[in-house]
């Protein structure tokens, strides 16, 4: 038999800006009909090799070839052309088109009437329901976008891509907001993609969905060439050492010793259609973890408690021995109350300002000297939580967006930790965020609660509830169904019947 090229090469691949080497002779292979998945810590290079390969960045050196045809472009549109997209973490799709348009909206089927030209509707329906068919989707063409689910949203994503004649399509943390159903149903539509001899670029800090799906794993660590491996035949062991460069003997840290006075006490919490009469206590010291489903109430309760949903009729809540009624942001703020979102992009950060500001934001008014904001007392706090936490960040007023999804949570993490926090609120903690930097922000939660902070951790993932929380309780449909004393494994999370998909 002949060797047969890559579907795409990517060779010998240097980028700098200014004096920082950020891609070092870094090589990359990907076959039609392959799933690389492409690994990295925050830092590592994957974000800066995506965007040389998508047109966003030029590179400084190294060749790219697709079927074997060296090709060189600066512009997102000419990377298009030679069938490489990007499907980014946020679904991108315009809400007031229909399915069929945003699919074919970059070659819209027109006719000539007495009216000019116009869209061709059934040609647009018909060209729309060939590329759905492709995917095993049975979406209505008709239907407009907004109505869709984000599972949906982003079928019509990749559809759009093969309306591009994609053949290489790289997918950033496809799966960080989805429920395992979902999560299974686009792993069908990838396995589709596969037959039709699609190579796709899969970024993912989920380890277990990478061993299911990919079929090669390649790991950048500091900008270089770190492991390339089958995933038939790697372990995850080898995969994490890869990724952080040291042995990774365990991603959790030891739980906590010794538990002090109860924090955080909620009693019959119930919020229509969403919650119903839950009650539970968290102690100083203490990781408690809030483990559920889509639909479970998650999406919910540690915004209720932080009082971002309003008064609560019925309920008792305290801080301590104090009585807490939770009617405002401001108010759970002012009673000890640290609250981390789980959009981080929409809710968690203000992408254009810079890291110093986003860390004291909450708390601006405690840097205010004579009617202004002390600068060097705001730089000490901020640049104090850079160090202490790792923030890698360029200077102090760099733009938080154009940090690593790590170092944007940890920024989120570090404007809450101010003198007279009691209870520390965090909604999916990790998402989006790579092995390395999840195993520093859970040293860091440790260190805290041996300083006697009391974290309530609320998590769609079983793995890290059941890896970090010192207790648990799974909610089902809004209520407690199930308690877990002294951590729990995560198959006991799972076999509870909020494990089953939502009806």
């Amino acid at each position: 038999m002949g060797h047969t090229a890559p579907l795409l090469q990517m060779a010998d691949i240097c980028k700098s800006f200014g004096s920082a080497q950020v891609l070092r002779e870094v090589d990359l292979r990907l076959d039609a009909g392959e799933v690389l998945a492409l690994l990295g810590a925050n830092g590592a290079g994957k974000s800066t090799l995506v965007k040389i390969l998508c047109g966003v960045y030029s590179r400084d050196a190294g060749i790219v070839r697709l079927d074997d045809q060296a090709v060189r472009y600066e512009r997102p549109e000419e990377a298009i052309a030679h069938g490489v997209r990007f499907l980014p973490q946020e679904v991108s799709v315009l809400p007031d088109l229909t399915v069929a348009e945003n699919i074919l909206i970059a070659d819209l089927p027109l006719k000539r009437s007495w009216l000019g030209k116009q869209v061709d509707r059934p040609v647009l329906r018909t060209k729309a329901r060939a590329l759905l068919d492709r995917l095993g989707c049975d979406l209505d063409p008709d239907a407009p976008v907004h109505q869709l689910s984000a599972p949906h949203k982003r079928l019509v994503e990749i559809a759009r891509a093969l309306a591009g004649q994609a053949r290489v399509i790289v997918m950033d943390e496809p799966t960080a907001s989805l429920a395992d159903r979902e999560v299974q149903a686009l792993f069908a539509v990838v396995e589709r993609l596969k037959a039709q001899q699609i190579g796709i670029i899969y970024i993912s800090h989920y380890l277990d969905e990478v061993f299911e799906i990919a079929d090669r794993i390649t790991v950048l660590r500091d900008g270089l060439n770190a492991g390339d491996f089958a995933t038939a035949n790697a372990s995850r062991r080898d995969v994490l050492d890869a990724m952080l460069g040291t042995t990774v003997d365990e991603l959790y840290p030891p739980r906590g010793a010794s538990v002090g006075e109860v924090a955080l006490e909620v009693e019959s919490l119930s919020l229509p259609g969403a919650l119903d009469s839950v009650s539970f206590a968290l102690h100083r010291g203490e990781i408690l973890g809030v483990f559920g489903l889509l639909g479970s109430g998650i999406d919910q309760l540690g915004r209720a408690i932080y009082g971002a949903l309003g008064p609560l009729p019925g309920t008792r809540i305290a801080l301590g021995d104090v009585p807490y009624i939770p009617t405002n942001p401001r108010r759970g703020r002012d009673a000890g109350i640290g609250f981390v979102a789980a959009e981080r992009q929409r809710e968690g950060i203000v992408p254009d300002l810079g890291v110093r500001a986003n860390i004291t934001l909450p708390f601006i008014d405690r840097f205010v000297r004579l009617f202004s904001v002390s600068k060097p007392r705001e730089a000490s706090h901020a640049q104090s939580w850079i160090d202490r936490l790792g923030i890698r960040a360029a200077h102090l007023d760099q733009p938080l967006r154009l940090l690593s999804g790590g170092n944007q949570q940890k920024a989120c993490l570090a404007r809450w930790l101010v003198e007279g926090l009691k209870v520390l609120i965090l909604e999916e903690p990790t998402r989006g965020v790579d092995v390395g930097a999840r195993h520093e922000l859970y040293l860091a939660l440790r260190q805290w609660t041996q300083q006697d902070l009391a974290v309530l951790l609320i998590s769609s993932d079983a793995e890290e509830v059941a890896g970090v929380c010192d207790r648990s309780i799974v909610l089902d449909r809004g209520r407690v169904s199930s308690r877990f004393s002294g951590g729990a494994a995560p198959a006991d999370l799972l076999h509870t019947p909020t494990a089953k998909a939502p009806q």
